[in-house]
């Protein structure tokens, strides 16, 4: 599910089949969060990940057509088993807030972006929304692989 909440907005939620602390998990641990970060076809080295507010999250984006995309952000707040908030520092510069809600041993993951400016959201909102997609369909096969493992 997309939506749009305002002019430099873009929000992605989805239900996914497992239970809260396991979605949580695999925010929050490094090993697992580089294995399904990024679109389909990325992959990603992490060099910093200093997971508590004001920590520094550093990490390169490989892309599957070999281009390298440096990340820079920093941990804001971290609600366990609730919510996380990030401030990406590169260009484009956004706040990004990923929530997250138990429900019948399921778990609702709602993730906004907030960007800086206006203008770059709406340039890219349609590739940003499927790329959230993706990010959420790696995540689901992640979750999925460490279910049967």
């Amino acid at each position: 599910m997309t939506g749009i909440e305002g002019n430099n907005e873009v929000m992605n939620s989805r239900q996914f089949n497992y239970p809260l602390e396991r979605v949580f998990a695999a925010w929050t641990t490094p090993e697992q969060l580089a294995r399904w970060w990024g679109p389909k076809g990325f992959t990603n080295t992490f060099n910093e990940f200093d997971f508590r507010p004001g920590g520094q999250w550093r990490f390169v984006m490989h892309g599957p057509d070999g281009k390298d995309y440096p990340n820079h952000s920093e941990f804001v707040e971290i609600v366990p088993h609730e919510r996380i908030v990030i401030r990406h520092l590169n260009a484009p510069e956004f706040e990004a807030t990923a929530t997250f809600e138990h429900s019948d041993g399921k778990t609702t993951l709602t993730f906004r972006q907030v960007f800086k400016k206006p203008e770059v959201v709406e340039q890219a909102r349609t590739f940003l929304q499927e790329a959230n997609e993706q990010n959420f369909d790696r995540l689901n096969d992640l979750l999925a692989k460490l279910s049967i493992g």
